[in-house]
C-alpha cells in the first residue's frame, strides 16, 4: 500500500487519524510546513454522519482533488472510529486515484517516547502497550535506527506491529501509551515523524 514521494516533488497530504476519544485530520499543501492545517473533535454520538461533514468542512472539494498523499491511522484506538476512518481514507483515495498509506497511533508516540526517555543514548528497543478492559494489552515494539546524535533527527522502525498479548516481560523496556498527552499533537507528529511526511 505504501507509494512513497520523493522530498523535492510539489505534492499535498490529507492524513485522517483517531485516538481513544477524539479523531482529527490534517492537511498540508505543497510539501510546505508553513502550510499545515489540523483540525481534532471529540468523538459524538453520531460519529458516522458527522465524519464527513467535518471533512468536507476542513478541506474543500478543490484541495481534495489536489491531494497526492493520503494517510490513515490504523490504531490501537476506538474500534469503531478506526474501522470508519479506515474506510473513509479507502473511498477517498479510490475515488481521486492518489496512494493510500497507513500507520499505528503507536508508530507516532514512539520517538517522543524515545527522546523523552533518553533511550537516544542507549539505543535500546523498547514496547509502547495499552492496557485492555479484558485481561491483556495491546503492544507494539520499537527500535532506533541510525547514530542520529539530535532527537530531532531521530528515525524509528517499528519491528513489530501492535497486537494483542498476554503480558509483557518485564526484562524488556515499555511505556504506556497516552492519548491524552499525544490527542493535541498528533497531526503535527504526523507529519514529522513519519519518512513519507518528512522534508
Amino acid at each position: 500500500m505504501t507509494n512513497k514521494l520523493n522530498h523535492g516533488e510539489n505534492y499535498s497530504t490529507l492524513v485522517i487519524h483517531s485516538t481513544d476519544n477524539s479523531f482529527g485530520f490534517g492537511y498540508r499543501k505543497n510539501n510546505d510546513l508553513e502550510s499545515d492545517e489540523l483540525f481534532i473533535k471529540k468523538f459524538d454520538n453520531d460519529l458516522c454522519n458527522n465524519l464527513i461533514n467535518d471533512l468536507n468542512k476542513f478541506i474543500s472539494k478543490e484541495n481534495l482533488q489536489k491531494i497526492n498523499k493520503l494517510s490513515v491511522s490504523i490504531g490501537p484506538a476506538n474500534f469503531n472510529a478506526s474501522r470508519l476512518i479506515v474506510v473513509l481514507a479507502r473511498t477517498i483515495s479510490q475515488q481521486i486515484n492518489c496512494p493510500l498509506d497507513s500507520f499505528s497511533s503507536f508508530e507516532i508516540m514512539a520517538k517522543r517516547i524515545a527522546s523523552k526517555n533518553n533511550i537516544l543514548k542507549n539505543k535500546k528497543s523498547f514496547w509502547i502497550f495499552k492496557n485492555l478492559k479484558r485481561k491483556g494489552f495491546i503492544a507494539g515494539k520499537y527500535e532506533i535506527c541510525g547514530n542520529e546524535k539530535n532527537s530531532s533527527d531521530l528515525i524509528i522502525r517499528e519491528t513489530i506491529l501492535p497486537k494483542v498479548v498476554k503480558e509483557l516481560d518485564s526484562k524488556e523496556l515499555s511505556f504506556e501509551a497516552t492519548y491524552d498527552e499525544f490527542k493535541y499533537r498528533f497531526l503535527e507528529k504526523s507529519f514529522a515523524s513519519l519518512p513519507y511526511f518528512s522534508n
